[in-house]
């Protein structure tokens, strides 16, 4: 049975892996380029960020916009216990992988509970079924059972998969 995760976002709950892991390029949805893998300077020690209620105001509509999908939270919370990237910079790594991991299989979630809502042959809703519990098993993901994910089957299947929804959207 697969077990679907919170959704949304928790900024509180994550280790502001969105402002390390993804890089902003200057013009409209951001004030300055940052590259992928540098923390965003307007992070404050506590990884909060320093705009985070004026953001659009200060030139970052782009960090309102964006979404994780819950990602960030269930790699901070559940991969690595809690533990943050500045607590511990030897995890910085190996927790932007895993973060980058977790992003694609959220997006997979998401495109597979949309799926849910089409009228589907039971061959497909099987399928369907099948790839929902790859992409949100019911034990606890790991850095180790993240990186097995990353190279399996699944991300492939899925990809074939939507495709053949087509016809029923």
């Amino acid at each position: 049975m697969a077990h679907i995760p919170e959704m949304e976002s928790d900024c509180q709950s994550c280790a502001a892996l969105c402002c390390i892991a993804l890089a902003f390029d200057e013009g409209e949805d951001f004030a300055f380029d940052k590259p992928a893998g540098l923390p965003c300077p307007n992070l404050d020690e506590n990884l909060a960020c320093q705009h985070y209620n004026h953001l659009e105001d200060a030139g970052f509509p782009g960090c309102v916009r964006y979404e994780c999908r819950g990602a960030g939270q269930r790699v901070t919370q559940e991969v690595f216990d809690g533990d943050t990237w500045r607590a511990t910079p030897a995890i910085t790594g190996p927790m932007l992988e895993a973060f980058a991991t977790m992003r694609r299989i959220h997006d997979g979630i998401e495109l597979l509970l949309v799926a849910e809502r089409l009228d589907l042959p039971d061959s497909y809703e099987e399928e369907r079924e099948i790839l929902l519990e790859l992409y949100a098993p019911e034990e606890k993901w790991t850095e180790d059972s993240l990186a097995a994910f990353a190279t399996s089957e699944a991300p492939g299947r899925l990809a074939k998969f939507l495709p053949r929804l087509r016809d029923f959207v």
